[in-house]
């Protein structure tokens, strides 16, 4: 079996199997074994996630809504009104200029950043493996042409005479 493999990584890729990088090799070893080199990457990502990951992601769709930007709209109108009523009553608990919202804005921002960026940077990390995925399909997808081509140039040398 090994002699086949090296032939096939000669004949399509013009290298011995062992110089083919893994990818490479992987899809040698699909083309060999008539086997998929497809994969689903949503579902296998998707199982490897964390708690605390899944958390940071849920965190940041809500966080990038429509829904969110409206109740922060209203939290802030409603503490402003209020704040403001208070005021012309001289019961003030957050004077202008609003200093303990200020506050809230601020650490709200502090801690959304970075987990908005986990999200992120995690969803760049499955967008490699698709892509790395695409390519292996991609690939493959070349080299299985390139062997039908050789067989049906073959048939055609055999049968018509033609070359």
């Amino acid at each position: 079996m090994k002699k086949y493999f090296e032939n096939l990584a000669n004949a399509l890729l013009g290298q011995s199997y062992a110089r083919l990088n893994s990818t490479e090799q992987r899809v040698i070893d699909s083309i060999a074994d008539n086997t998929s080199v497809t994969e689903d990457i949503n579902e296998t990502f998707t199982e490897s996630l964390t708690l605390g990951q899944k958390l940071a992601d849920s965190i940041s769709n809500f966080g990038g809504s429509w829904t969110f930007i409206g109740i922060f709209i209203g939290i802030i109108t409603g503490w402003i009104a209020l704040n403001a009523y208070w005021l012309k009553n001289e019961n003030i608990f957050d004077p202008y200029p609003f200093i303990l919202l200020n506050l809230g804005l601020s650490s709200l921002a502090a801690f959304q950043a970075p987990i908005i960026m986990m999200s992120q940077n995690r969803q760049a990390s499955k967008d490699r493996l698709e892509q790395k995925n695409t390519y292996e399909i991609n690939l493959k997808l070349e080299l299985e042409l390139m062997r039908l081509h050789e067989k049906i140039d073959s048939l055609l040398g055999e049968n018509s005479g033609f070359n």
